[in-house]
């Protein structure tokens, strides 16, 4: 006999969503809360997106760092933007479709804005004084022998 579900979403969405999952497993379609669980299956696809701006907003500010501080250049530098290159790599292996998230200009012009502002805070460097727009496309930022000289 099917479980009741009694957890609302905005309550414990923690128990909700382990009640949820119980539900689908023993097909207690009855139980479904499906407006809340199509936010949520939205909501993941956002949280890798976020993740993919925020991996490539650090890699890029520190190839900005990297192309406007060249006397500072630092090993700290280098294994940073090796290991964000690694996992954007994983993020796009296990998530293909960021590929295409990667070409929208809108995710690009926000998430350049992010680098921009990640550089001249560490850097101490006008905003102003970094490229309006990306001047490296997301292949070649990708790319382990890219590093961009002054």
């Amino acid at each position: 006999m099917p479980k009741t579900l009694n957890t609302p979403y905005e309550t414990d969405v923690i128990l909700w969503s382990q009640e949820q999952a119980r539900a689908l497993r023993e097909r207690d379609y009855s139980q479904l809360d499906i407006e809340h669980l199509a936010d949520e299956i939205e909501d993941v696809g956002k949280s890798e997106k976020r993740e993919l701006a925020s991996r490539m907003a650090v890699l890029l500010g520190h190839l900005l760092k990297w192309r406007f501080q060249s006397e500072k250049r630092s090993a700290s530098w280098r294994n940073t933007i090796n290991l964000q290159r690694k996992r954007i790599a994983l993020l796009i292996k296990g998530t293909p479709s960021l590929d295409a998230v990667m070409r929208d200009p809108d995710w690009r012009e926000a998430m350049w804005l992010d680098a921009v502002a990640q550089a001249a805070r560490e850097t101490g460097i006008d905003e102003g004084a970094f490229p309006e727009a990306c001047p490296w496309d997301p292949a070649e930022t990708l790319d382990a022998s890219f590093w961009p000289d002054a």
